[in-house]
């Protein structure tokens, strides 16, 4: 019966339908089909009665579709958080930000007679790092692609902390001519370099190759940093107790080396060339460490953490994303601690060839297993 009533329900207003409800013993409505808006079904074209029973048992099947639905308990708890979270979320920003940035260097080393070399020190963690050691007194180069914003960050660095041996050279990683002019025009004019931090990078690009010929995340982040520190090795011998700081990710854990397929021609993501390229960073680390040993240059990798820079620059995605958790993520700031911590704090010489994060926490056994990932 019910059916029938669905189906006959569709050509009456609804209003009609509840009047017809509370009608007495006859309803009185007339349908073509013999049925009556309560669902009686009739001999004549005319509603011959059913009385109060049957309104009555009709009501109550009826009650679920002529009540309004109320809204449930859960979904109003539910509506309720997604209100709330931001609230939430702004509130807890400063505490949670503050443990994902928990790693500060807290050395007081001073530099004063001290050479040190920072590449991408012209924005982000670089100029941050840069910095850093010229307002201890290092005599700091800044080693950028762009001389013109190289310029202006060293001003501003020359005026912040008063040293005015803060010095700009041009350094593109992606041209091997380049890095060898660098460090050529560099051991002329030095006698010592004290601290190396390979800190430049590039992220997520779309694909291309360096002046060289190798893929772009490669021949930046490893190919381009191995090739200086080689050239500037020596100096770094003579200039003993030395360091190397290699600035890596925690998107090595991603990393392969794919010896059949390092230029990216056969298959290529730029994300995961970015992975690659740090899980070389950490790899080279380790073996320059284990080469190096005894000769009083030790050397670091790092990962600085998640930090709002422009390394992103490549990737919408990847901007959208730095941009809707902003109030997590580091500062350039406190992204440049572990760097610091690893190039001046003293007695890590022991840790030699050791990945570091959150700038105090080694990471021994990570490096160790390394290099399954290869």
């Amino acid at each position: 019966m019910i059916e029938d009533f669905l189906r006959v329900r569709a050509r009456v207003s609804f209003s009609e339908q509840l009047e017809a409800l509370s009608l007495g013993p006859s309803c009185g409505l007339h349908f073509p089909d013999g049925f009556c808006s309560l669902g009686c079904r009739t001999e004549t074209r005319a509603c011959l009665g059913g009385g109060a029973t049957v309104r009555q048992g009709l009501l109550g099947r009826l009650s679920p579709l002529v009540q309004p639905q109320q809204p449930s308990r859960k979904m109003v708890g539910v509506l309720l958080l997604l209100l709330l979270l931001p609230f939430f979320l702004y509130i807890a920003a400063p505490k949670i930000r503050k443990m994902l940035s928990s790693g500060v260097c807290t050395s007081t080393v001073q530099l004063p007679g001290k050479v040190a070399v920072v590449t991408g020190a012209n924005t982000g963690i670089g100029k941050e790092t840069a910095k850093e050691l010229a307002q201890r007194g290092a005599r700091v180069y800044l080693a950028c692609r762009d001389i013109q914003k190289g310029e202006l960050v060293a001003r501003e660095i020359q005026t912040m902390t008063g040293n005015q041996q803060v010095l700009v050279r041009e350094l593109d990683l992606a041209d091997t001519k380049s890095i060898r002019a660098f460090a050529k025009d560099f051991l002329a004019e030095e006698k010592h370099l004290h601290i190396l931090i390979n800190n430049a990078g590039v992220m997520m690009c779309p694909y291309s190759k360096t002046a060289d010929g190798f893929e772009m995340h490669m021949g930046v982040n490893h190919l381009g940093h191995f090739l200086l520190t080689h050239l500037l090795l020596e100096k770094l011998k003579e200039s003993a107790p030395s360091r190397v700081v290699n600035v890596s990710s925690l998107a090595h854990h991603l990393g392969r080396i794919h010896f059949h397929n390092l230029q990216g021609e056969k298959f290529y993501n730029a994300g995961l060339a970015y992975c690659h390229s740090k899980l070389a960073n950490i790899l080279f680390t380790q073996e320059l460490a284990r080469r190096l040993k005894g000769s009083g240059v030790t050397t670091y990798s790092v990962h600085p953490g998640t930090v709002n820079s422009e390394l992103v620059r490549h990737s919408l995605f990847m901007k959208w994303m730095w941009w809707l958790f902003s109030f997590f993520i580091k500062t350039p700031k406190q992204g440049a601690q572990t760097s610091l911590y690893c190039a001046i704090t003293e007695g890590l010489e022991i840790l030699n060839g050791h990945h570091f994060r959150a700038s105090k926490e080694p990471a021994p056994a990570l490096s160790r297993g390394l290099k399954a990932n290869v």
